[in-house]
């Protein structure tokens, strides 16, 4: 039984997840829309949108906050590119919203294993 356990295991080793989970946060917020299953998209949905919210709250913050905000981001994203992005475009443009920054949008069973393929994208 899987009482009180959190968490998608997709399959993976610890490692292997977790690195998963990063690439695929990473490349949302780089192209801002990506095609994957849904069973991974419900799986970084809650990480992207809490990223973003602390990028926000981190811009209308003192500077202190704001540096703690950017190196919090920065040790989950692993790459100043993304980090940069997210704190300078995708922020400022969630500042009037509560949250609810993605979107799942069904798209059918894949092909080769039917397996039920999304487009997760960042709301504008």
């Amino acid at each position: 039984m899987r009482h009180k356990v959190a968490g998608k295991r997709l399959g993976r080793s610890t490692g292997q997840r977790k690195t998963l989970r990063r690439n695929l946060i990473n490349e949302l917020f780089r192209h801002e829309r990506i095609r994957t299953t849904l069973a991974k998209a419900q799986a970084i949905r809650g990480n992207a949108e809490r990223i973003i919210t602390r990028a926000k709250k981190g811009n209308n913050l003192g500077e202190a906050q704001a540096v703690h905000a950017r190196r919090w981001a920065a040790a989950r994203l692993n790459d100043p590119e993304i980090v940069k992005k997210l704190f300078n475009d995708i922020a400022p443009r969630y500042t009037d919203r509560p949250g609810g920054y993605t979107r799942i949008i069904k798209l059918g069973p894949r092909h080769g294993d039917a397996a039920e393929m999304v487009l997760l994208e960042l709301v504008e």
